[in-house]
């Protein structure tokens, strides 16, 4: 039987795993504003995002929803993966080597990486579920014995943290997140509320997939988007560094898809860990 095919995100995921739900397309160069809306999709950050081979035909501007409800700016690329102009100028494309994918943005280690999973009484809340995933997803981590050790706890007080794992309460299947800066994870991890649809397991792959965004890991198919059900464009490796003894094509097992099955086992594939262990 033929699994159905969800994006990991209408907000965000990049190349060891990943995933995404909305497509909408910005080509035109907008008016002048002083809003990051209209001012931040010019040509010259389009042409940026496509040097690093992001899709610049998947780009726009979001709300991005933060634990204690407000909200900030962000550009979301590929559906799942987050990054402001800042970083976007930070990320470079020099010194490539040839594909498992990762960004040149990674946490230095080795390191403890603390994560805590949110449990306010709110729509940002974490569900029984997701904690259980979010477990789940913490524990893939640590049986690698890497450079990088993963505590987890739950609870409100999230601004100590590395790393907090939270709901969107959108009803959209998927999540987002970013990518490490200054030697740092990327703090802030969404799962949306409508993957409480799914099993725990799917859960679990999801968050691993989007903790993955945050320690650096790109889409393992951002040259094809195989997994999205599209044929994909000739790609040059730009922004994507190969990792060693990894595959240059698709790899159906790689939890760092750009999109997931509602069947997932919420497992590494065998390259994801032969390539986390290469990084860490």
């Amino acid at each position: 039987m033929k699994k159905s095919k969800i994006y990991l995100g209408m907000l965000a995921m990049a190349a060891l795993f990943s995933s995404c739900e909305k497509e909408d397309t910005v080509t035109q160069e907008p008016a002048e504003s002083s809003s990051l809306k209209e001012t931040k999709l010019s040509k010259e950050t389009l042409d940026d995002i496509a040097k690093l081979h992001f899709n610049k035909e998947n780009v726009e501007v979001i709300d991005f929803l933060l634990p204690d409800g407000s909200s900030k700016e962000s550009l979301l690329i590929e559906g799942d993966i987050l990054m402001d102009p800042a970083q976007l100028s930070k990320m470079s494309t020099e010194n490539i080597s040839s594909k498992q994918y990762r960004t040149y943005n990674l946490v230095s280690s080795p390191r403890t990486i603390n994560v805590i999973g949110f449990t306010a009484n709110s729509g940002q809340g974490l569900t029984s579920k997701q904690r259980s995933a979010l477990q789940r997803a913490i524990n893939n981590y640590n049986a690698l014995n890497i450079g990088l050790n993963f505590t987890l706890t739950f609870g409100t007080n999230y601004q100590p943290y590395d790393i907090v794992v939270y709901q969107n309460s959108n009803g959209e299947a998927g999540g987002v997140a970013g990518f490490p800066s200054n030697g740092n994870p990327y703090k802030y991890v969404q799962i949306f509320s409508g993957m409480e649809g799914y099993s725990t397991a799917t859960n679990e792959h999801v968050l691993t997939h989007e903790v993955g965004h945050s320690v650096g890991l790109r889409h393992t198919d951002w040259f094809s988007r195989q997994s999205c059900g599209q044929s994909g464009e000739s790609a040059s490796p730009d922004g994507a560094v190969h990792i060693p003894n990894t595959p240059t094509g698709y790899d159906a097992n790689s939890v760092m898809l750009a999109c997931f099955s509602a069947n997932e086992d919420g497992n590494f594939g065998y390259y994801d860990e032969v390539a986390l262990n290469y990084l860490y």
